[in-house]
């Protein structure tokens, strides 16, 4: 199981946010590219990047940090928030973005998913966030009556490289993940599934690794605020 680290990007800085309110957000780097180098140079295999501002804007934003990053860092890169066309798709792939993340487009636009999905094979994955299991979009401020295993479903055949599941009420809370929901979400599609929210503990990586159906987790706070070793984690995982 792959650990990403995540670096949600913020008026250019690094922050978290508190189950995804923007005005809960706390900056932990005002250098985001020294923080993925950090997270590089502590070994991981893979960045989760999220342009905040992007998502609620519906374009990019924070284009400038992610390419510092880009620049600091030589681990594959996935980003998301605010990529809502193709262009915007071609643009990250084009500066090494390894893959896109589409959340608000798989629900409003499906048809921009498997376009982009054919014509950049491996580079796009599908976001999913919910709250108690129904799909939020725009920067999760709209709720929509669409179910996250039904949602998931319709991309079965489209060529999406992952799907990553956000339980929206866990994320930022240091309260653990939603490892049934998440679990029950790997089991219903055959598209890897990767956790995001909640995960603060070294015991909770262990808890979705040994569902057996996790192909990664998403970690952000814990690792900030020292709850989670990104060494001894890394270690865990590949031991």
């Amino acid at each position: 199981m792959i650990l990403y680290p995540a670096i949600d990007l913020k008026d250019g800085q690094a922050v978290r946010l508190l189950k995804g309110e923007m005005d809960s957000a706390t900056v932990f780097n005002d250098s985001p590219a020294a923080q993925a180098r950090a997270f590089q140079d502590a070994g991981c295999n893979w960045l989760h990047l999220v342009d905040l501002n992007g998502a609620f804007a519906g374009a990019p934003v924070n284009g400038a940090a992610v390419e510092a990053i880009l620049a600091a860092t030589d681990v594959p890169v996935q980003l998301g928030g605010g990529i809502r066309d193709m262009d915007t798709i071609a643009m990250w792939v084009g500066k090494g973005v390894a893959r896109v993340i589409l959340g608000t487009v798989a629900v409003e636009n499906p048809d921009l998913v498997r376009d982009a999905a054919r014509a950049f094979p491996g580079k796009v994955a599908v976001g999913i966030d919910a709250r108690a299991g129904k799909v939020a979009t725009k920067g999760w401020a709209e709720e929509t009556d669409v179910m996250a295993t039904d949602l998931a479903r319709r991309f079965e055949d489209a060529g999406v490289a992952a799907i990553i599941y956000t339980d929206i009420d866990r994320d930022g809370a240091m309260g653990g993940p939603n490892v049934a929901a998440t679990e029950a979400l790997a089991r219903a599609v055959r598209i890897p599934v990767i956790a995001s929210g909640g995960v603060s503990s070294l015991a909770d990586l262990i808890a979705l690794r040994d569902t057996g159906a996790i192909a990664g987790a998403i970690s952000g706070r814990a690792l900030y605020d020292g709850a989670l070793d990104l060494g001894a984690a890394l270690a865990a995982l590949t031991g």
